[in-house]
């Protein structure tokens, strides 16, 4: 049992996540999480005004968690190329490890995701933020082309969904395959930032008569 006096946020948070895993989000509920504590339904609510706050809380720690090195990564100060790389398969294989390693949780966090898109939003630009860091140190290192780094960053994020997207969950399960496939991505994207950039097409030549 935990004191009602000594419960905290990150306590209530976990006993959630168990009491999601076991019910599911249409049948869990505060009650459930109170009683899983042993405390009272108004012990949970000091810390969370309502249930729909609770449910926000849990779903922005459950992002922060699946993507908690990636900003340490981005700050780094190595090749930018190494990095990016980097930073993209270790996005892949937090989606992939909690989409086959917990499959119930991870349906149920799909549904508070879409309940809180806001908190999605916003977790998203965090990402590409941190992306767009990486690609414009890869400008200042003479590393990538001098591309757009702002646009640049979200074409790199949507070029690499079909690795994150939780809705492309289902095809995760061959890691050989799915491995690969990213390989092939992350060699154009890398060919991509390497490249000249802005470089009209050649005309074609005419030949007189």
């Amino acid at each position: 049992m935990t004191p009602e006096t000594t419960l905290t946020p990150e306590q209530i948070l976990s006993a959630a996540e168990d009491v999601l895993r076991r019910f599911g989000p249409a049948k869990a509920t505060v009650v459930d999480i109170a009683r899983s504590l042993g405390v009272s339904h108004g012990s949970v609510y000091r810390h969370f005004p309502s249930k729909a706050a609770l449910r926000e809380a849990v779903t922005q720690r459950w992002l922060d968690q699946a993507h908690e090195s990636l900003h340490s990564i981005s700050i780094e100060s190595g090749p930018a190329g190494e990095r990016l790389h980097r930073w993209l398969t270790t996005l892949f294989a937090a989606k992939r490890k909690k989409a086959l390693d917990d499959p119930e949780l991870f349906a149920t966090y799909l549904t508070l995701v879409a309940e809180h898109s806001n908190t999605v939003d916003a977790h998203l630009r965090t990402l590409t933020e941190q992306i767009a860091h990486i690609v414009q140190d890869g400008v200042w290192q003479g590393e990538f082309s001098p591309v757009p780094v702002a646009p640049t960053a979200r074409a790199v994020f949507h070029a690499s969904a079909h690795f994150h997207d939780p809705g492309y969950a289902a095809e995760w399960t061959d890691e050989r395959r799915s491995t690969a496939d990213f390989e092939a991505l992350w060699a154009l994207l890398h060919a991509g930032l390497r490249g000249p950039w802005g470089t009209p097409e050649p005309k074609p030549r005419t030949t007189g008569k």
